[in-house]
């Protein structure tokens, strides 16, 4: 559901030609993604003799998880302070999400599985038509391409549109490693990120600002 509903412009590159064997001289078969300072960024030589159909697959995988993390980072940074669906008594999210109410959780489950239907009806091919179609897009299918731009947000100069998917991209990414670090620090810590930052920076700093905040409390209150 989140791959959807967080899905920016839809991504609607004309994908031309069937699938062939890794015979290209772009990398990731002219997709998108290979941005400065990294550029072709294949540490671990994947794409060797890897097809197109199979990159492709990858790339749907990193759309969807990075649209993932992109709204799991946000709802980081605001839900554990603020909650507008829930008690917003705070906490980590981690301890949030199992006293969910149950009639939540099946709703969660429901809107889920909806819309994770529809996604798959969209890029993917229908596994009941032939086993060589499991896990397998759909022909002509462009990777992160569900059709969703409701704003009306997608250029139609291919050169926007493809920094627009790059852009997209690159937030994913960082999104993704902050949503894993958000969940790291809180399941080691037990703490929100503004709690743990606070006692962080106060490692780092021998508590410098939260002195001087005391001195300035306690100016304050002598001037009462």
């Amino acid at each position: 559901m989140l791959s959807l509903v967080s899905a920016v412009p839809a991504l609607n590159v004309a994908r031309a030609g069937p699938v062939k064997a890794m015979a290209s001289s772009e990398f990731c078969y002219g997709l998108p993604g290979n941005i400065a300072p990294a550029g072709d960024f294949d540490p671990a030589n994947l794409l060797d003799g890897t097809s197109e159909e199979e990159v492709y697959r990858w790339r749907e995988a990193e759309l969807t998880h990075g649209r993932v993390g992109m709204l799991a980072a946000a709802g980081f940074l605001v839900q554990e302070n603020f909650h507008p669906l829930f008690s917003g008594d705070g906490g980590p999210a981690i301890e949030q999400i199992p006293g969910l109410p149950p009639a939540i959780w099946f709703l969660m489950t429901l809107g889920i599985g909806v819309v994770e239907t529809l996604r798959i009806q969209k890029g993917w091919a229908n596994p009941y038509e032939g086993m060589d179609n499991v896990q397998r897009l759909k022909p002509g299918y462009e990777p992160g391409d569900l059709g969703f731009d409701p704003l009306g947000l997608m250029p139609d100069d291919p050169d926007e549109l493809r920094t627009m998917q790059e852009r997209e991209l690159s937030h994913g990414r960082l999104a993704m490693l902050a949503a894993a670090g958000f969940l790291a620090q809180e399941g080691v810590s037990g703490k929100t990120w503004s709690q743990q930052d606070t006692g962080f920076e106060g490692l780092l700093l021998g508590g410098y600002f939260n002195q001087e905040a005391a001195e300035l409390a306690r100016d304050a209150a002598t001037g009462l």
